[in-house]
């Protein structure tokens, strides 16, 4: 098995937006998404944002999950951070390597950068996954508010 990351492309959307909607349906993530949301996560990716960037994973030409990646500055740490938004690898790949391949190609593409990620407390693969890849609890809740009214 050789896996292969790219940016996706404009004929990746429908694959990719079918495992945003398992991705948000699992126990992995706390919100539900929406369809609306779906399809402006993948249009800002194809647009070319400044602010969010996003990969599939692909095993020969089948595509077995996304990653999804956004920029922002933290005065607490001092630096542009990338945030690792979405991780997906469908069922039959997990376990294989593909997460820890993603994390590292994005250490490489952002070496100066501060990564970020969120998860369940209670999703321990990836706790693991993350920890083992030096990645550090923070000791506090984020909060949001989402001033423009949720896209749902």
């Amino acid at each position: 098995m050789e896996i292969a990351i790219r940016k996706i492309q404009r004929g990746d959307a429908e694959a990719v937006i079918d495992m945003m909607r398992k991705f948000y349906t699992s126990p992995a993530v706390i919100t539900n998404g929406s369809e609306k949301i779906f399809a402006a996560n993948v249009k800002n990716i194809l647009s070319g944002s400044p602010y969010v960037e996003g990969f599939v994973f692909v095993d020969g030409e089948k595509i077995i999950g996304y990653g999804i990646t956004a920029r922002s500055y933290s005065t607490e740490f001092g630096g542009e951070c990338i945030w690792l938004e979405d991780i997906f690898i469908a069922e039959e790949y997990r376990g294989r390597g593909v997460g820890t391949k993603f994390i590292s190609y994005v250490k490489k593409l952002f070496p100066d950068k501060i990564l970020r990620l969120e998860t369940e407390t209670d999703n321990d693969k990836a706790l693991n996954l993350y920890k083992r890849l030096g990645f550090e609890p923070l000791p506090y809740m984020e909060l949001v508010h989402v001033a423009y009214g949720r896209i749902d």
